[in-house]
């Protein structure tokens, strides 16, 4: 099922949150092409094809993405440190969604994270070549042991900013990390900006951050349409 929100009208009207919590690749910022440069020269390597493959690796920890693959006489451990060496390297093409930067502007600074399967070293490099500022907290592949779909991250998230998770928005952009947000208890918003095609959630779609704005009061935040000048 798709739930696309009409343009200008925010996602959960009347409800207010504790913290929004924010995935990074395809949500705050794209890296989109550099990701799939470095995938494709891997897998490619390996005699796998890029086209098959590369879709199954948004979302995920990129040592669980090569585990999964069960590939004879790898270690994954080595080949994600490979991925992750090139990943850093390439930062060509890293921009921000549309935007974000204004919206997280509008948080208060305890208020939100990063929950990412990046390693904290690659989302730093990739926040800052897309011109963002670096949360006041990060969760990342380092601080938990079982990733995305798993709930854990974004459980851990709350648990560190003192809040209850079944009172934090999530925003998502990929099938694995919806149902992370899902299995934690949290509310899902899925940003579209980057698919090429429709993901199917029951949960509301934004296409970017241009047409909302969030408010804080009374240490709750709430999603308003933003007013446009003009």
């Amino acid at each position: 099922m798709l739930t696309q929100i009409p343009p200008h009208a925010p996602p959960y009207p009347g409800r207010s949150f504790q913290a929004c919590l924010f995935d990074m690749d395809g949500t705050l910022l794209t890296s989109i092409a550099s990701a799939e440069r470095v995938w494709s020269r891997w897998l490619s390597g390996f005699g796998l094809d890029p086209v098959e493959h590369l879709p199954r690796i948004h979302g995920m920890q990129t040592l669980e993405t090569i585990r999964r693959l069960a590939l004879p006489n790898v270690d994954p451990q080595r080949e994600a440190d490979w991925i992750a060496r090139e990943e850093l390297a390439d930062l060509d093409g890293v921009r921000p969604i549309g935007g974000a930067a204004e919206f997280v502007a509008g948080l208060p600074h305890h208020g939100w994270a990063i929950v990412t399967s990046a390693t904290r070293r690659l989302a730093e490099a990739r926040l800052e070549a897309a011109g963002l500022v670096a949360p006041p907290l990060f969760i990342t592949a380092e601080d938990i042991a079982v990733g995305k779909p798993g709930p854990d991250c974004y459980i851990e998230a709350a648990r560190r900013l003192g809040v209850d998770v079944a009172r934090c928005l999530v925003f998502e952009d990929a099938p694995a990390g919806i149902e992370s947000g899902r299995a934690a208890g949290a509310a899902v918003v899925v940003i579209t900006e980057t698919h090429a095609y429709p993901v199917e959630s029951a949960f509301p779609q934004i296409l970017n951050y241009r047409n909302i704005t969030a408010r804080y009061h009374d240490g709750q935040v709430t999603l308003e349409p933003l007013q446009h000048a003009g």
